[in-house]
């Protein structure tokens, strides 16, 4: 049996690219197991909009399928967990005007998406997004308004109006970054009871009790941990032991382990390490953060110097720098790691590029297989399941 079996049903910019992934068993003479993939991107000359590929686990390939939805730079996408649904917010919005997320229904035999609607998350410049482990929820991050907000999801798989809208106030040492609040992605622990916002402009991880039934969230006691000051916290990761939790900042480039007590929903910063190598003199600022479905690896991406840093995470959950894989394009401002742990996607945003690099199960390290296709402007990476590809 072959299998493309494991993905992220929440948690988890700007472009995204999302394929959900499932397990397809091979019979004799039956059809090859694949994923979907679909890219959301900024729109512009290079982009329209979503576009879904065809990705191929054993060769580590993607295949294009075309534009999935036109759609108004649908950055950072989401999964609903029964794998019908995607959700994508729309990157559009001023102070007077909020941003948008839209719903659609995905075609698994084609890639095609269907708009079911569209509603507004409350703020300007929404940049993440997820679904809650029940699928009764659609969580959103607004970086430009410094707010974040909840919406229901409807049966058909189309979204209510909002039932949380939280106002972050504030800002922090840096001037031009961090005048005011910037919430820049949404995060829910393995029970869901827990909410996670990195906010780049108050230099915290601001954390949140989650009411799934009600759509709820609440300030929680701790309100926050504290990241350094400058830092910029952006992205945060779990480590699948639950123990442990990473926090990528964007301003000062270094990433925070911080040790995570469930129960009390608790997070308590132990370790900070740099992204970059120590002889590093250019501009460079930090995006994503992922873990290794093995728990072994954690990654990094850094847009300037244009890598992805790997480190090892020992038993208790400590980092150790691996090595800094360039990712043969510029700004990667977003990349998902493949379901089974073989492959890494690289989205480069100025590159116009996905990269595929395989996972070394030893080491951790990346090695650029070759595979490369062209995207206008992408972003952020996820995986769904697919139909067959049909024999020739």
């Amino acid at each position: 049996m072959t299998t493309c079996s494991r993905f992220k049903l929440f948690g988890a910019g700007a472009a995204a690219l999302v394929i959900l992934s499932a397990g397809l068993q091979m019979e004799a003479g039956a059809a090859e197991p694949t994923c979907l993939a679909f890219v959301g991107t900024y729109t512009g000359p290079r982009s329209q909009g979503i576009y879904a590929f065809r990705f191929d686990p054993r060769a580590g390939k993607l295949t294009p399928l075309g534009l999935a939805a036109e759609s108004q730079n649908p950055t950072f996408l989401a999964i609903h967990p029964n794998q019908k649904f995607l959700y994508a917010i729309n990157e559009v919005g001023s102070p007077a005007k909020p941003g948008t997320v839209a719903a659609y229904r995905i075609e698994p035999d084609t890639g095609k998406l269907v708009l079911l609607n569209q509603q507004p998350v409350g703020g300007p410049g929404p940049c993440h997004v997820i679904v809650d482990a029940t699928g009764k929820n659609v969580l959103a991050a607004n970086y430009g308004g410094g707010s974040i907000a909840c919406l229901p999801i409807k049966d058909d798989g189309s979204l209510g109006e909002l039932t949380t809208f939280i106002q972050h106030k504030g800002s922090s040492v840096n001037k031009q970054r961090q005048e005011g609040p910037h919430a820049h992605g949404l995060f829910l622990d393995a029970a869901n009871r827990f909410a996670f916002v990195p906010d780049l402009g108050l230099d915290r991880v601001m954390i949140y009790r989650f009411d799934a039934t009600q759509g709820a969230l609440v300030a929680h006691e701790p309100a926050f941990a504290a990241m350094p000051a400058g830092a910029g916290p952006r992205h945060f990761a779990f480590h699948p032991n639950g123990r442990r939790a990473y926090v990528i900042n964007e301003l000062d480039s270094t990433v925070v382990v911080c040790a995570y007590d469930a129960e009390r929903g608790v997070l308590t910063p132990m370790q900070t390490i740099p992204t970059l190598p120590a002889d590093f003199a250019g501009k460079s600022s930090c995006a994503e953060i992922e873990v290794h479905p093995s728990g072994k690896f954690v990654y990094g991406s850094n847009r300037g110097h244009d890598s992805i840093v790997v480190y090892a995470a020992d038993e208790n959950g400590k980092l150790s720098l691996v090595e800094h894989q360039p990712t043969r394009g510029r700004n990667p401002r977003h990349f998902a790691i493949e379901p089974t742990g073989r492959w890494l996607l690289a989205e480069n945003q100025d590159g116009h590029s996905v990269v595929i690099f395989s996972i070394d199960p030893a080491t951790g390290r990346l090695r650029p297989n070759g595979e490369k296709v062209e995207v206008g402007s992408p972003v952020c990476l996820k995986f769904v399941a697919a139909a067959p590809t049909p024999n020739p």
